[in-house]
């Protein structure tokens, strides 16, 4: 696609946020910067509260915690993919690049191996071009980002973790960007449900369990194509479960006090953790919230582990 067209695409997106309101009532157009490239959705600038007080028992006895709150600040409105990258999208740079696969782990009691790829995560089913792509390091998501932005000139990326938790509210300050009530999660995100209750072995020794479970059954066992479930008002879809996030942050145990302007948190040399958002097909409920701070080394590949990418916009 034209430079110039698919800047008229992003302009027409923006176009369609601002003669509407900055909490997106409705969905606005999606758009695509070449044939290969994630389709991407403009958010609209805002300021939101970040994090929340709740501290989250880890493995280990370790207490993670998802604060302290913070306001932030974002001042200009960004692109942030519309689906998590899929198989077909990063098959793509995969061919381009000659990019060679990592090994990766299929992680959780009855199913625990090592040795997988993306070309096999391990799935008892054909690898749809539509699944999210996993079993990517952080740094090949980043690797990614920055192809795309070689094939359209331009500025590709991983979201911030606060762009990431902004994108995911969809504009509300509800518990869930659909309200308040967690029985309908079902509707919005592939999570760990009464369908996968059917297979305990998905989940045995993980230090998850059943009971953990949502109450509703959203129809996958296991993970899903991208957009099978209901978008937010921004029309994103899977900020709930399907596969965890990377985003660019590195992530200290408690939030500093900057940046509040929505930029990445970085260190000088090397990052012990990078942020990991959204929860996973097979993440109890409590971790499926918006605030849950995933936090992994950027060395780490499993099935569970996908991305989504952001964009500048000029």
């Amino acid at each position: 696609m034209p430079r110039l067209l698919r800047f008229s695409a992003a302009l027409t997106a923006l176009l369609a946020i601002f003669t509407g309101s900055a909490q997106a009532q409705a969905p606005v157009p999606a758009f695509k910067d070449c044939e290969t490239c994630p389709e991407m959705v403009v958010i609209p600038p805002g300021t939101f509260e970040m994090g929340s007080d709740f501290i989250d028992p880890m493995r280990a006895d370790e207490m993670r915690p998802r604060g302290p709150i913070r306001a932030v600040t974002i001042a200009k409105p960004f692109a942030a993919g519309k689906y998590e990258v899929t198989v077909g999208q990063w098959r793509a740079f995969v061919e381009d690049t000659d990019h060679k696969a990592s090994d990766c782990r299929v992680w959780g009691g009855d199913r625990r191996r090592f040795g997988q790829t993306w070309e096999d995560p391990d799935y008892d089913r054909p690898l749809s071009e539509n699944d999210p792509i996993v079993c990517v390091y952080w740094t090949e998501a980043r690797d990614y980002a920055a192809w795309l932005s070689e094939q359209t000139g331009e500025r590709y990326r991983l979201l911030s973790e606060a762009e990431w938790e902004f994108v995911a509210r969809g504009g509300v300050d509800t518990k869930w960007f659909w309200g308040d009530d967690d029985s309908e999660i079902c509707k919005y995100g592939n999570v760990l449900d009464q369908t996968a209750a059917a297979d305990p072995g998905l989940i045995a020794g993980s230090g998850t369990s059943m009971d953990m479970a949502a109450s509703c059954s959203d129809g996958y066992a296991m993970v899903a194509s991208v957009g099978q479930f209901e978008p937010n008002a921004y029309g994103v879809h899977d900020t709930i479960g399907n596969v965890w996030e990377w985003t660019q942050d590195c992530s200290p145990v408690l939030y500093p006090d900057q940046p509040v302007d929505g930029s990445a948190f970085e260190v000088d040399g090397a990052c012990e953790k990078r942020a990991i958002r959204s929860g996973s097909w097979r993440s109890r409920v409590l971790r499926q919230e918006r605030s849950f701070r995933g936090r992994d080394p950027e060395p780490t590949s499993y099935h569970l582990f996908g991305f989504r990418v952001g964009r500048d916009i000029e």
